[in-house]
């Protein structure tokens, strides 16, 4: 118990930090949220901030490090994970609240370059990274890396652009190292390449290259109160879920 008041002190302490509004406070929920999530999510946590008063602390990070994170005592009250991997990770360590896991959203990979780049074809691939890298979340741990690495496989193209894959630690950072221009190519979720003017789509990568990326969500053992079933059912929610198509985000059964 003391590893977690110590990590929830440090989380809100920060989130008070970075919030403009200053509105942040101690009792809030904590949400540890995907980082792909970010944009569509704070949105969301302005909805919720304007109803109830109380504006979620979210804390952003690839899903295999929140859940390592939530498994040794970090104070999440919600999980949001970007592949149902890791949450049945801790489904299988008993610390999910029962009954409160829920399907979110889905989402797809792209290919993405300078927005100047011209369009390409899959295939293309290797001739247009040259020298360059490919910017990808950890392809062993992160869901986006391992989406993208199941389709690179699939399509016949891992061998030949692996040794020149820069990993990063969670799908934005990987978003970032083309937006700036350190790597020419990447492969991102489709929402985060709306999220970023100075990146381009260059190529849809097909849904059945990989399995299906699907967000889920629950409260994390233990967290079952008042205010985290209020902000559960906002995030399932017909609001949120069009904040969450604005941001490039698929309903649920979009491709059934």
């Amino acid at each position: 118990m003391q590893l977690r008041a110590l990590f929830r002190t440090l989380i809100t302490s920060l989130a008070l930090c970075l919030s403009v509004s200053g509105t942040a406070r101690a009792e809030a929920p904590v949400i540890f949220a995907a980082a792909s999530l970010r944009g569509a999510l704070d949105e969301i946590a302005d909805a919720h901030e304007a109803a109830t008063g109380q504006r979620p602390v979210i804390s952003y990070a690839g899903s295999s490090t929140l859940a390592r994170q939530i498994s040794l005592g970090a104070p999440a009250d919600l999980f949001i994970s970007a592949n149902e991997d890791w949450m049945n990770w801790l489904d299988d360590r008993a610390l999910l609240e029962p009954g409160t896991r829920r399907p979110l959203i889905r989402n797809s990979l792209v290919v993405i370059g300078a927005a100047e780049a011209a369009p390409m074809q899959l295939s293309e691939m290797p001739a247009r990274l040259g020298d360059g890298r490919l910017a990808m979340a950890l392809v062993e741990a992160v869901p986006a890396g391992t989406y993208g690495r199941a389709a690179l496989e699939h399509l016949g193209l891992w061998d030949a652009v692996a040794p020149q894959v820069a990993q990063a630690d969670n799908v934005r950072a990987a978003l970032a190292l083309v937006s700036t221009g350190a790597a020419p190519l990447g492969i991102v979720y489709a929402s985060d390449a709306q999220a970023d003017p100075r990146v381009a789509v260059l190529a849809d990568i097909p849904p059945e290259a990989h399995a299906p990326i699907l967000y889920p969500v629950a409260l994390v053992a233990g967290q079952d109160r008042p205010d985290t079933r209020a902000l559960l059912a906002r995030l399932t929610s017909a609001n949120a879920q069009d904040i969450f198509l604005r941001h490039g985000f698929e309903p649920l059964g979009a491709r059934e």
